[in-house]
């Protein structure tokens, strides 16, 4: 599949930082992972760090799928509110799933860390009321999140103005957040692994998959084979190859990234922002004073279609950007299309898949993608060791959605 078209702003400004080679023999291991993005890369990585030792294959140059179109927001808030989340799947499944998520950034923080990666820098997050009727909603998603001690502030209308420069009802001002650079890690964990035994493929593409009674053998398109104990599957949109039940909603979203402004702050501590309307308007600063804005989804059809799509888009974004801030400099240098998925309670789906034995899936979908790929991480890697995970239930696929 086509995942992203244009031109994205991590991709232009690192290049391809370094080369993989591609399968050309058999290979046996203990896990093989399927999919050399952001959600391969953390699963690797944990795989590595426990001492087990894995292969990563990927059809395409490493981080040139979805990973290389990611704006890199590190949030807790999921797609789906706290407040309506407990409704889906329960309150403990929905408070344990926020829970997590404020794990997982602390936990890419400390491995960013370790990996002496510069590209990680700890944010906050306003959330805002698009519209009066999300007022009611926005508090009580305030005092939910409240109960599980998250630090926020309430906004109204006159702080958000003195803050921000601009008119939004109300708001919810998070001390939890961060932001990255997806495609930049995903290469600093693969060398990471390189080091510690992990082996790396690219442009090697699995076209077939046979299930044996205690292992795993991959068929690559030129005829080599990969034989594994286990198996993940870390492919993200791409799954649907693997699984024809229907899982999720594919939808294109669009991104643009500005001209270099050397302001000291572009707005109040530039911070994230976000909003309650769907699609929502998201933006961020970069660490080279860009100005990142995304949102504008439409449905996934083609890539053609979502391709003639970016001109148009972008400046509607850029009409978005300049609505909240008309004094700001902005002029748009870079502009890209990704396709993402959506589940209907905004959560991922992580562990096995009843009709694939010995095969374990990491698939981050929705806005929280690299947060879910570090849950996904710490599930499996317990799971192939024979732990019991408790909160492997909450991501799984035989989960209950209450609509």
């Amino acid at each position: 599949m086509d995942l992203q078209s244009g031109y994205p702003y991590s991709l232009i400004r690192n290049g391809l930082p370094y080369n993989y080679p591609w399968l050309e023999r058999d290979i046996r291991t203990h896990v093989a992972v399927i999919g050399g993005g952001i959600s391969g890369a953390l699963t690797a990585h944990a795989l590595t760090n426990a001492g087990i030792p894995c292969v990563v294959a990927d059809a395409r140059t490493i981080g040139l799928g979805s990973t290389a179109a990611s704006s890199s927001l590190l949030q807790y808030e999921i797609d789906t509110p706290l407040s309506v989340l407990r409704d889906k799947v329960g309150t403990y499944h929905a408070n344990r799933a926020y829970e997590l998520s404020v794990a997982a950034i602390h936990e890419l923080e400390q491995i960013c860390k370790a990996l002496h990666f510069p590209h990680f820098e700890r944010k906050h997050s306003l959330y805002l009321a698009s519209y009066l009727k999300d007022i009611k909603k926005l508090s009580e998603e305030l005092e939910a999140r409240r109960e599980l001690g998250l630090k926020m502030e309430w906004w109204d209308a006159a702080k958000v103005k003195a803050k921000m420069g601009f008119d939004a009802p109300a708001a919810i001002y998070s001390h939890t957040a961060a932001q990255t650079d997806a495609y930049m890690l995903t290469h600093a964990l693969h060398q990471h692994n390189i080091k510690h035994g992990a082996q790396v493929f690219d442009r090697t593409a699995v076209v077939d998959i046979d299930f044996r009674p205690r292992s795993v053998v991959l068929k690559t398109s030129l005829g080599y084979q990969v034989t594994a104990r286990y198996l993940v599957i870390a492919t993200g949109y791409e799954v649907l190859q693997y699984i024809k039940t229907p899982l999720l909603k594919l939808n294109s979203t669009y991104a643009i990234a500005s001209e270099p402004n050397h302001a000291e702050e572009q707005w109040y501590q530039d911070c994230l922002i976000w909003e309650t309307k769907s699609p929502y308007l998201y933006m961020r600063t970069t660490s080279d004073h860009r100005i990142m804005v995304g949102g504008r989804d439409e449905p996934f059809y083609n890539p053609g279609r979502r391709d003639k799509l970016i001109h148009q888009k972008a400046k509607a974004l850029e009409k978005d950007l300049r609505r909240k801030f008309p004094e700001l400099r902005f002029h748009t240098e870079f502009k890209w299309t990704g396709t993402f998925g959506a589940t209907e309670d905004g959560l991922p789906f992580i562990g096995p898949f009843a009709p694939m034995p010995h095969t374990f899936f990491a698939l981050g979908f929705g806005g929280n993608g690299i947060t879910f790929s570090q849950m996904a991480a710490n599930i499996i890697t317990d799971l192939i060791q024979g732990k019991k995970n408790p909160d492997a239930t909450i991501f799984s696929f035989n989960r209950k959605i209450h609509f």
